[in-house]
């Protein structure tokens, strides 16, 4: 069993960008100064996260910190919450931001070179409750369960997130991916026709993107927190090809929901009957069925303690 002032940190060197490794080195330096008494282990690959959380759970550490991105974090806390009965009370999880999406640690105000105010949160102890997302979805007829912080993507999103992989490996960098893949999906602009249920209201229509957010949802569900019991939903309809310029400009300055072509909701329950073959990612992971629906989303709260990062 871990020592109970002891840390566990999880590196996942595949989701970040190309020089996460240098800052990797610059992290452990400055753990290493503060007198941080840590454990560490590198994920292999990136599916194996979840592996290594588990494990570190089933250990007794009191605190997990993941070094990565909003991809990485997620399998972190789906491991977290199948092992939550038998956490201790005062467990509480961490992310210091080295990869591609940092959604989550951008809620909260922190950078990939903020490092230092995250271990300074774990050191003090500074926690929060908060939220976490929970869907229900089809994998070949068989219910699975999946867990997310930040948000769903259902359509453009989540065909964004699988052409950047897809170039990524072709390029040789992730960073470079980024560009190629957004020409190539956003003005292809393709609809979908999915129909859902949020709480009460039957909803049926013709949407390029779908955002379910517990979180910023990269921009597009900018007025999500991940402590108020709700989740946001953006429903964005096919604008004019002109008009897309508009929708990146909002989207950048926070004010996506201005945009005439999104459609929001708030709730704490919403049924996806129909995504029409449409790609679904989780907090950046695409998942691998292909006829997710029906899928059933909803909100746990106050369900896991996060180290928020000093100021």
């Amino acid at each position: 069993m871990a020592e109970t002032n002891r840390i566990g940190v999880i590196y996942s060197p595949h989701s970040g960008w190309d020089h996460s490794q240098k800052r990797w080195q610059l992290i452990r330096q400055y753990m290493e100064s503060k007198g941080v008494l840590y454990d560490f282990v590198q994920s292999e690959a990136s599916g194996s996260v979840e592996r290594l959380t588990k494990m570190m759970c089933d250990n007794g550490y009191r605190t997990i910190a993941v070094v990565g991105g909003d991809g990485a974090l997620n399998c972190a806390v789906n491991a977290m919450m199948q092992s939550r009965d038998t956490l201790p009370e005062d467990f509480a999880f961490a992310v210091i931001p080295n990869g591609i999406g940092n959604d989550f640690s951008r809620f909260w105000g922190v950078s990939t070179d903020d490092y230092k105010r995250v271990v300074d949160g774990i050191i003090a102890r500074n926690l929060r409750k908060v939220d976490v997302g929970c869907c229900t979805y089809q994998d070949d007829q068989i219910p699975q369960r999946r867990y997310f912080l930040n948000c769903i993507n259902i359509g453009l999103g989540a065909r964004l997130i699988k052409t950047t992989y897809d170039a990524a490996y072709i390029i040789g960098s992730r960073r470079l991916s980024i560009i190629p893949a957004l020409i190539n999906r956003v003005f292809e602009r393709k609809q979908f026709a999915m129909s859902m249920k949020i709480e009460t209201e039957e909803i049926e229509g013709k949407y390029m993107s779908m955002c379910i957010g517990n979180c910023l949802g990269y921009g597009q569900t900018p007025n999500s927190v991940p402590y108020n019991g709700m989740l946001d939903i953006s429903l964005i309809t096919r604008p004019k090809w002109w008009q897309l310029f508009e929708g990146f400009w909002l989207l950048g300055k926070g004010r996506f929901l201005n945009y005439k072509n999104v459609h929001p909701y708030r709730a704490r329950q919403i049924v996806v009957n129909d995504v029409d073959k449409a790609l679904v990612s989780l907090d950046g992971i695409v998942l691998p069925s292909k006829e997710p629906a029906p899928m059933r989303i909803t909100i746990e709260r106050d369900v896991l303690n996060f180290v928020v990062p000093l100021i």
